[in-house]
């Protein structure tokens, strides 16, 4: 089979199209699927850049998101057959198991049916944004109905999504935008004001919103400099969620006084530390969210998507920045 193949750290050039063996079942519970598309997110660029994740290292075949086609399936496997389509977030954290190829073998109860009202792309591009999102907002701080929240870059990958569901939670919900184009996309998805980070200034700009109080939850998802400004524009008792490590100079002082709760979101534990019960909560929330999907509730946007040959011009553009929605590799 086709499939990318990263033998070495280094820039997009690493990123090599190369012929690997199919894999194959190898137990009773295991799905062999024909991938369609592969999502491509920030974690890919930066195993790519730095190493892997998984004790498996190199070479390496990227890519957490996947969907497309079962081929086949072991004995025990109930809930697959063959032809049904799927979507999931699993692999690329080191070794072959990735899904920038066009086959991948995975335990089938890591795998949801995927929603009918996505393509494939789209599909693929969801599973590690939408658990991300999930996980930050709902089980990290614990959004209620007519909180105040503020999403960090509402218009990229984590935050269009987080948005939406905010919206869903009975939230109010403000976002930081680049530009105009950005404020409208965001808008459409349901955020009440955008801020734009290059000409306003971050905290007067909440105040001003929430008549003085700050919000009640905030996600970063932009990184340490991020973190530390919005810690004086939460209020009092809030929840502040960074899915980025907050890095080692914080002075925590005023989050202190504040009393927040400060909270990180890496929703790839449960594939790094093997953790049962945490796959099978992130199951259940990928089929929640399909029924969101199906039923109009929640979009997702994919601006472009490139063939699996292309896969260094996907990473090139994702680094370079302020990509709209998410990009996917589309496998022919």
């Amino acid at each position: 089979m086709r499939a990318i193949e990263i033998q070495k750290t280094g820039g997009p050039a690493v990123l090599q199209l190369v012929e690997r063996p199919r894999p194959e079942l190898t137990g009773p519970d295991d799905i062999l699927v024909r991938l369609m598309a592969a999502g491509v997110n920030p974690v890919d660029t930066k195993i790519r850049a730095n190493g892997a994740l998984l004790p498996a290292g190199f070479p390496l075949v990227p890519g957490c998101d996947g969907a497309g086609v079962v081929e086949a399936v072991g004995a025990d496997v109930t809930r697959f057959k063959p032809g049904d389509e799927v979507w999931f977030c699993h692999g690329g954290l080191g070794g072959p198991v990735g899904n920038y190829a066009e086959y991948i073998c995975l335990d089938n109860h890591l795998a949801q049916a995927k929603p009918h009202a996505l393509g494939f792309a789209e599909a693929a591009a969801a599973p590690l944004v939408l658990l991300t999102a999930w996980e930050a907002l709902s089980d990290r701080a614990g959004l209620a109905a007519d909180q105040t929240v503020l999403i960090h870059a509402g218009a990229g990958g984590v935050g269009h999504v987080a948005i939406q569901l905010a919206r869903l939670a009975g939230a109010r919900v403000c976002t930081t935008v680049s530009g105009p184009e950005k404020a409208d996309f965001a808008h459409a998805l349901g955020a009440e004001y955008c801020i734009n980070y290059r000409e306003e200034d971050l905290v007067h700009a909440v105040m001003e919103w929430t008549g003085g109080r700050g919000v009640d939850v905030a996600l970063d998802t932009v990184g340490p400099a991020c973190f530390r400004q919005t810690i004086p524009a939460m209020a009092a008792y809030g929840n502040l969620v960074t899915i980025l490590d907050p890095g080692p100079d914080l002075d925590l002082k005023e989050a202190r006084v504040r009393n927040l709760r400060l909270s990180l979101e890496l929703m790839l534990t449960p594939q790094l530390r093997d953790l049962p019960r945490a796959l099978a909560h992130q199951g259940e929330i990928l089929r929640r969210c399909g029924k969101l999907i199906d039923s109009g509730e929640l979009k997702i946007h994919v601006s472009q998507t490139f063939p699996l040959a292309a896969a260094a011009q996907a990473h090139q553009l994702l680094e370079a920045g302020h990509v709209t929605g998410k990009l996917a590799l589309t496998i022919d």
